[in-house]
């Protein structure tokens, strides 16, 4: 896959039903091997790998280029090798609701307690209809990236953000 990705990205509220309403849910373990300019990521999800490639955003964080390759489970554990740690380890459910799919990544480790979704979109003004249990949005919000939570986990910082959340 490549191309522009458009995506919007919300905290979500402690004990939320999400995960009984998941179609799918996946095991993520994903590192950053250092490049400038650019984002450089390997995902191993489940039994698969993935090398991702993202652009700078232009738009506050909306949209960004994205290129992203499946890669055998055994060359993505061969490239986390090269990433910087710790990796982000986190579990993704997948929900549908109002004719869209929000990607719900719960943390764990240093990240522990933060869970946010994700809903990608065709383009930046397209609507959207929300769960209730999806709050606050923190699109374009640095301290949400997967690289910095990398970095600074939520551990550090988790009292910043209101109870619901955290």
């Amino acid at each position: 896959m490549s191309g522009m990705e458009i995506e919007r990205k919300f905290l979500v509220k402690k004990d939320a039903p999400f995960r009984e309403q998941a179609f799918s849910h996946s095991h993520l373990r994903q590192g950053y091997i250092p490049a400038k300019g650019i984002t450089l990521r390997i995902r191993e999800q489940d039994d698969t790998g993935f090398i991702t490639i993202k652009g700078p955003s232009t738009d506050g964080g909306l949209s960004r280029y994205e290129f992203e390759k499946t890669i055998s489970a055994e060359e993505a554990e061969q490239l986390m090798r090269f990433c910087e740690l710790p990796v982000i380890d986190k579990t993704r459910y997948r929900v549908r609701h109002g004719g869209h799919v929000f990607e719900i990544d719960e943390f764990h480790a240093d990240n522990q307690g933060l869970i946010l979704a994700e809903v990608e979109l065709q383009n930046a003004d397209e609507e959207f209809e929300k769960p209730d249990y999806i709050g606050m949005e923190v699109t374009g919000d640095g301290r949400f990236y997967n690289s910095h939570l990398r970095t600074n986990p939520f551990s550090r910082w988790r009292h910043s953000l209101p109870e619901e959340y955290r």
